[in-house]
């Protein structure tokens, strides 16, 4: 399969900041890849240079085939953005906002049809000024889609809507990738990268950190599944001596790492002829929001320990 974008050794300088450093990924086409990573990490810059919106410092770039930079008014006629707090004429209507989009990508308008993929077919006729928060998000998600893009870069989509809200932007991602179109896609909803991606890649301090699957990244970085007991914390030393099994208080609850299949009723039939109280017990896995916060404070530490005195900050 051939892929959508490819960044190579790709570096961002402003002055003496390094914002992007020396970073390598590939996106293949049909897929939904999210980019992820806190404030200041280096995601905004590298997503305006995938979009030509800002030229890069070294390295290789390559989306869609294209240059970014030196041919983005041809790639501009294949991608799709939305951009993050999408901000549009106050006294526009959605279909008059589609229209416009529309003539200015010289297509015929799918107004009626675009509307209705993201759940704004009774909006049609209001002022922009008087959408909701989520239902602007919902309109630029629409405008993104005018030109009928072969890759969407979407920056946070979901950010102001109620579940159901992002429950329907989430079927148009999919109904995306079920077309063979490739998403681009940066949210600090760490269950929404979890739910849609097929890889991941996490950016901190201008280098990546992990990338892979969500099913792989949990994988490799997180912690074995637990038991997770509430009742008397009394019971973890004997509980440690019994099993051999680390053992601790976590959350309010004994949490016991499980290493085999066994091991939960192992602990469970210890527990109960045991004599110390407990009211309720289940299972607990890591998610991706557990391992990105894990990642990125190590990453914020290593860089603490290596920076020179007076640099930390």
């Amino acid at each position: 399969m051939t892929a959508a974008v490819v960044v190579k050794n790709l570096v961002k300088t402003y002055g003496a900041v390094r914002a992007v450093d020396g970073i390598d990924f590939t996106i293949e086409t049909g897929e939904v890849f999210a980019f992820l990573g806190p404030n200041g990490a280096g995601k905004t810059t590298t997503v305006e240079i995938l979009e030509g919106i800002r030229p890069s410092t070294s390295g290789e770039v390559s989306v869609l085939g294209k240059d970014p930079w030196k041919d983005a008014r041809q790639l501009q006629q294949r991608i799709g953005v939305i951009p993050q707090d999408f901000h549009f004429f106050p006294k526009l209507k959605p279909r008059e906002a589609i229209d416009l989009y529309s003539g200015l990508f010289g297509v015929p308008s799918r107004a009626t049809e675009l509307l209705d993929r993201v759940e704004l077919p009774d909006k049609d006729e209001a002022l922009f000024e008087n959408l909701s928060g989520g239902q602007k998000q919902k309109l630029g998600l629409a405008l993104a889609l005018v030109n009928d893009p072969q890759l969407c870069f979407l920056d946070e989509p979901t950010t102001g809507l109620d579940p159901r809200a992002r429950r329907a932007i989430w079927a148009v991602i999919r109904g995306l990738k079920a077309e063979g179109r490739t998403v681009f896609l940066t949210t600090h909803y760490l269950e929404e990268a979890q739910l849609l991606a097929d890889r991941i890649a996490i950016i901190n301090l201008g280098h990546i950190i992990a990338a892979g699957t969500p099913k792989d990244i949990i994988q490799r970085y997180g912690r074995p599944e637990r038991l997770q007991i509430v009742g008397d914390p009394a019971m973890v030393e004997p509980l440690r001596r019994q099993v051999g099994l680390p053992v601790e208080v976590q959350d309010g609850s004994v949490s016991v790492e499980l290493h085999a299949k066994g091991d939960a009723l192992k602990v469970l039939s210890w527990v109960d002829s045991s004599g110390y109280r407990y009211s309720s017990f289940s299972t607990a896995q890591d998610t991706l929001e557990d391992v990105f916060i894990r990642l990125v404070g190590a990453s914020d530490h290593s860089a603490m320990d290596i920076a020179p005195e007076g640099d930390a900050a």
